[in-house]
């Protein structure tokens, strides 16, 4: 697969780890491993629930590299947008039961991970953002559809629009996280809740899954749509003038 992601197996319960250091951001072949992996996890019977977290202390990830967009240009922006579509809306759509384990900095495709996620557990430091609209971009992850749906359209753009960043008490005040927990803690956490799984009936599980994602109905419809507008941004000056700010550490000037 990948040396981005680490696999590891706790009796019915998978746990992937996200390995790039220092900031865990996602790249073409990380986001493509995490589709390859959760489709290999479907296909084994004796895993019904999955664990997503960071490693270190300090991030569970930062999204994507913005190097990678100040480098390669649109063509870039292309494969990441798609990457990033399949490996989280497959994630999504993962047979059993996933938590993210939020343990530190959760950033832009960070969050959206997560969002993807049926449950959401976080440490008392982590910080939450979508900040992709002060570089020129919009998250195209998920971002704009399964925030919404998580916390509400108000939060959603105050966080997206107004790019407000905000810790895990606001977080699970407005229902964007179901748990807090003490630093250090958000994957025991987890793993202990991921376990209960086991007793449900799998076929329920599949069953109440997705009717509870039926709801998502609209959001799913707009998906691709959150895409091909990601992509579109690459041909107004904006885009480029906001991601080369941010890697030469200084305010964009926006047209």
């Amino acid at each position: 697969m990948t040396d981005l992601l680490k696999l590891t197996t706790h009796g019915s319960v998978a746990q992937i780890t996200i390995a790039n250091p220092p900031a865990n951001v996602w790249t073409l072949e990380s986001l493509n491993g995490l589709r390859d992996l959760v489709n290999q996890l479907n296909a084994d019977p004796a895993i019904r629930a999955l664990v997503l977290t960071g490693e270190g202390p300090k991030f569970f990830s930062a999204g994507a590299d913005l190097k990678v967009f100040a480098e390669g240009g649109k063509a870039a922006g292309v494969d990441m947008a798609y990457a990033f579509g399949q490996a989280f809306e497959t994630l999504a759509a993962f047979k059993g039961v996933s938590i993210a384990a939020i343990n530190g900095y959760a950033m832009g495709g960070g969050l959206e991970v997560a969002l993807a996620c049926d449950i959401r557990i976080a440490e008392a430091h982590a910080q939450m953002a979508l900040p992709e609209g002060a570089v020129g971009l919009l998250p195209c992850a998920g971002g704009t559809q399964w925030l919404a749906h998580a916390v509400g359209e108000g939060w959603a753009k105050r966080m997206i629009l107004c790019g407000e960043r905000i810790n895990a008490e606001t977080a699970l005040r407005i229902g964007l996280v179901e748990e807090v927990v003490e630093t250090g803690k958000a994957l025991e956490t987890a793993l202990a809740l991921a376990a209960n799984v086991q007793k449900q009936s799998p076929d329920s599980v599949v069953a109440c899954k997705s009717l509870i994602h039926a709801a998502r109905a609209p959001s799913q419809k707009a998906l691709p749509v959150e895409r091909e507008l990601f992509i579109k941004l690459f041909d107004a000056p904006n885009q480029a003038e906001g991601v080369n700010a941010f890697v030469q550490k200084r305010k964009p000037e926006w047209q």
